[in-house]
């Protein structure tokens, strides 16, 4: 490769990153008509300092090939207790300690999620998810609600300018934090970072310490993390425990416009700044144009799939490889040998399957009796939560109501986990389920208006739009070859636009009678939906254990190139699992209104931890081919289980999040150390 190749190669996505922002930026001014002067750089450079600072934190993560979920937790969690009143006074010495409690709280969140996955040798998404809930329950307990006062001197310092109408402060925030990464890439660590990131095992037997390395990364990623959150803080002058939820999406779209492979090893935070003020200026165009704020998710999710497509358009892409195939079946069928060619396929495919049948029936018994024995501890850790149930809230765990109402509360889960828990086996993750959830309620309220009359239809057509959903993002991963975290992400915020846009912010309409009788009546003193989920597992565990569809999928997650050749169809099976993953949340939508009454905003967020983590807890492997539903059933009793017994021992709702993340980490680092 030659010079100007390996220049454009290196640059090229900086470049066109900035040629992008460029653009947005002409159209800005000559929309406004009023030219473009030192207050609209400052207002720019005010609105995207903090999503840049994010965005130079999340790239260090994915350069070192890792991926952080609890960034926006981390921003929140600084917020709050900058804005506690730690610090007193409003000095340059307050400001001085104010810069250094966030720096530090950000480095400390950062240093526990580097030891988890360096010297834990846990999964970093498996980690910062539930870091991510573990630091917001944290912040609850800081601060429930938007409240508290930050220092005026750190408002006066981050808004006003270094050199008045010359330098802004925002922008000299940015360009000292790319001077130091522009002095830290060329020390050890630097180096370091970019080997480990490009391939790991040849970093190590080069003599890199992966470990360390993989250590400082996510501690100066949490530092950078810090130092958003108190930019935020000096935007807003008060505390909000939710200040940084929204900001995960922003910043991993500002990563990969910016031109950071996604995987490790390419790229750099100066694109990932120019990404975060492209961002930045579509918002504005957004506000210039009269359109509404519900947009900003939609646009980001759908700049964020955009991206991805276009870096990874290499000669291998997933989307190169379809348009090659679907090309040569054109010209195949032009020249009337297709059929020839799918028959001498069909027949060496078949051969493959018949040879491997019995083999794969006999490895997939054994797994499932070893599946089976890995969800014993969830079994045994929920009669231990029943009994300690029975023994501090002095509750008859032999009385059918207790069971009765565990089992209608462990409903969403049973449900949810079936779809997640096919997602995973094939070595994927859905982040959608949120808003798919609340869409879906969204949309089966609007539709029945309280009435058992349109009931059929509205449930065809919500059933139908999860579907659609899940198909969309299996297409996603499976055809244009987007990572699913990056694909559900992206889908999880143009649902919220969506969804948003729907309701206007405010769902409207009831459940029907029926669907709530079904999860709040009795039929021979049992809720009706007990019935209906015992059938409902009996499907799950038929699914995955007695057809051909189950088979494929454990292939597919065991090891997706062997299954393809083995003739198991996983491009197929991808775009299914995750159709299956839809439609399971769309359903838990529609219950969800039964039980509560309605729909409401954000009704679907508590279940994407809990979704994840009975999977994990059950004795499934986050990275796929592995785990069986009944130890699934078993972790989503004991989620359950613990679930009602803190609600009755009276600790405070922050408490619950802190101790989910805690069992999935435990139950993580436990099973891998069976396991590994």
């Amino acid at each position: 490769m030659d010079r100007r190749s390996l220049f454009i190669d290196k640059y090229g996505s900086v470049f066109a990153a900035t040629f992008v922002f460029a653009v947005l930026l002409s159209m800005v001014v000559w929309q406004s008509g009023a030219g473009f002067g030192y207050f609209d750089i400052t207002l720019l450079a005010q609105g995207g300092a903090a999503l840049a600072l994010a965005a130079i934190g999340a790239t260090l993560v994915i350069l070192s090939g890792g991926f952080d979920l609890s960034v926006g937790a981390v921003i929140s969690l600084v917020n709050v207790v900058v804005a506690s009143g730690v610090v007193k006074g409003d000095g340059p010495l307050a400001f001085l300690l104010v810069m250094l409690l966030s720096v530090a709280v950000g480095a400390l969140c950062g240093l526990i999620n580097g030891a988890c996955i360096a010297y834990g040798r846990l999964q970093p998404i498996v980690v910062t998810l539930s870091t991510m809930f573990i630091l917001q329950g944290v912040t609850l307990l800081v601060m429930d609600s938007p409240g508290g006062s930050v220092p005026p001197v750190v408002s006066t310092v981050f808004m006003g300018d270094l050199l008045t109408d010359l330098v802004p402060m925002p922008i000299f925030l940015v360009g000292m934090a790319l001077l130091f990464w522009a002095w830290a890439k060329r020390t050890g660590f630097g180096l370091h970072l970019y080997a480990v990131g490009g391939s790991m095992s040849s970093a190590k037997a080069v003599g890199v310490n992966v470990q360390r390395t993989l250590l400082l990364t996510y501690t100066a990623a949490g530092a950078m993390y810090g130092l958003a959150g108190l930019f935020i803080s000096a935007q807003t002058g008060s505390g909000d425990p939710l200040v940084g939820n929204s900001l995960l999406l922003s910043v991993f779209a500002a990563v990969v416009i910016g031109g950071t492979r996604l995987g490790g090893g390419r790229g750099g935070p100066m694109g990932s700044v120019i990404g975060a003020f492209v961002l930045m200026i579509i918002v504005n165009i957004l506000l210039i144009f009269n359109i509404s704020a519900y947009y900003s998710t939609i646009a980001q999710g759908l700049v964020l799939i955009i991206a991805v497509m276009l870096s990874s358009l290499g000669p291998e892409s997933s989307l190169r490889v379809f348009v090659r195939r679907f090309a040569k079946r054109i010209v195949a069928f032009r020249n009337g040998t297709l059929a020839s060619q799918r028959g001498r396929s069909s027949q060496s495919v078949d051969v493959c399957q018949n040879s491997s049948v019995d083999r794969i029936q006999v490895s997939l018994w054994m797994r499932h009796r070893k599946d089976i024995k890995t969800s014993l501890p969830a079994l045994v850790a929920f009669v231990i939560v029943a009994l300690a149930t029975a023994a501090i809230m002095g509750r008859d765990i032999s009385q059918w109501s207790y069971w009765n109402s565990l089992i209608v509360l462990s409903t969403f889960l049973i449900i949810l986990a079936m779809g997640q828990g096919a997602v995973i086996f094939t070595g994927g993750l859905d982040l959608s389920l949120p808003w798919t959830i609340s869409l879906c309620a969204f949309l089966f309220t609007g539709l029945t208006q309280g009435s058992n009359e349109g009931l059929l239809y509205a449930l065809i057509v919500v059933l139908l739009a999860g579907a659609i959903i899940g198909a969309a993002n299996g297409i996603m991963v499976a055809v244009l070859g987007i990572s699913p975290i990056v694909a559900t992400l992206a889908t999880n915020g143009i649902l919220q636009g969506i969804a948003l846009l729907y309701s206007q912010g405010t769902p409207s309409g009831f459940p029907p009678p029926v669907i709530t009788w079904v999860m709040t009546g009795r039929a021979f003193g049992i809720t009706p939906i007990v019935y209906g989920l015992v059938l409902f597992v009996c499907f799950a565990v038929f699914l995955f254990t007695r057809t051909a569809f189950g088979r494929h999928v454990y292939a597919t997650g065991s090891n997706s190139k062997a299954a393809m050749l083995s003739g198991v169809p996983t491009n197929r099976i991808l775009v299914l699992v995750y159709m299956v993953s839809g439609v399971c949340a769309a359903a838990v939508g529609v219950l969800l209104t039964g039980f509560s009454g309605q729909a409401s905003l954000g009704m679907g967020d508590d279940y994407l931890l809990p979704s994840i983590a009975v999977i994990v807890v059950g004795g499934g492997l986050i990275t796929g081919g592995r785990g069986h539903y009944l130890g699934i059933l078993a972790g989503v009793l004991l989620l359950t289980a613990l679930q009602m017994l803190l609600a009755g021992s009276g600790l405070p709702y922050a408490a619950r999040p802190i101790i989910f993340g805690a069992v999935l980490l435990a139950a993580v680092a436990t099973l891998r150390e069976r396991h590994s």
